[in-house]
């Protein structure tokens, strides 16, 4: 019998001043929440982005992670102790990758309707945080990355929530063929107009795969990676 999707656990945090070799601050530091929270149309409740070029605001709203990778990630990384969270998402979820999600997905977790935006773009602040300098490639090249969602109804939501798929909108594009086209098929000009055509991506995605289309330049990605 399959799984119902459901949240795994939900994580908040604040920005705050870390250093090791030098200052740096972020919110990805995040604590488990039990009890009930409001999502709104930027932020979780009790939660923030120090970045907010880069990360969070209406199409950012909720960082979503699968709990299915977390048993690679310690595996792979020999961290045996990685919880819920340890990724700086907010919604840690279960039965749920990225082959499974599509851009556009319209989901109902309790009374709030959530949409599926862009794939998380993993930069230098996981790989800071674990010590681990090529981690946010890794996390790049494996494709397991996480999404965004945009939220089009504000509620309350909690751990242990179900998350129903109301509506299905371009199931060629999952995150997983989205992550593709991205980061590997680079030079595949055609399916990057066409990703971009997509009303329900996220304008970032939009803006560099149309760019891509037009005139096959590429974004830098050393500084996000690191």
């Amino acid at each position: 019998m399959r799984q119902v999707p459901s949240i795994f656990s939900i994580q908040v945090g604040l920005p705050r001043v870390m250093a090791d070799e030098r200052e740096w601050t972020s919110g990805f530091l995040k604590e488990s929440i039990t009890e009930l929270l409001w999502l709104g149309t930027t932020n979780l409740q009790g939660d923030a982005q120090a970045d907010l070029v880069h990360h969070g605001g209406p199409h950012k709203a909720v960082c979503v992670y699968s709990a299915v990778h977390y048993p690679y990630w310690r595996k792979q990384l020999q961290l045996p102790d990685l919880l819920g969270g340890d990724f700086g998402e907010n919604f840690t979820v279960a039965a749920l990758r990225e082959c499974d999600v599509c851009i556009g997905d319209t989901f109902t977790i309790g009374d709030c309707v959530v949409q599926v935006s862009q794939p998380r773009q993993p930069c230098w602040k996981l790989a800071r945080r674990w010590g681990i300098k090529d981690l946010a490639l890794q996390v790049q090249q494996t494709g397991f990355t996480g999404w965004y969602f945009r939220v089009l109804t504000e509620g309350h939501v909690q751990r242990g929530m179900e998350l129903r798929l109301v509506d299905r909108l371009h199931a060629e594009w999952t995150i997983e063929a989205a992550n593709q086209l991205m980061h590997h098929d680079k030079h595949n000009q055609a399916a990057a107009a066409r990703l971009a055509a997509v009303p329900e991506l996220s304008p970032s995605w939009q803006a560099t795969l149309s760019k891509r289309a037009d005139t096959g330049e590429q974004p830098d990605e050393a500084k996000r990676l690191g």
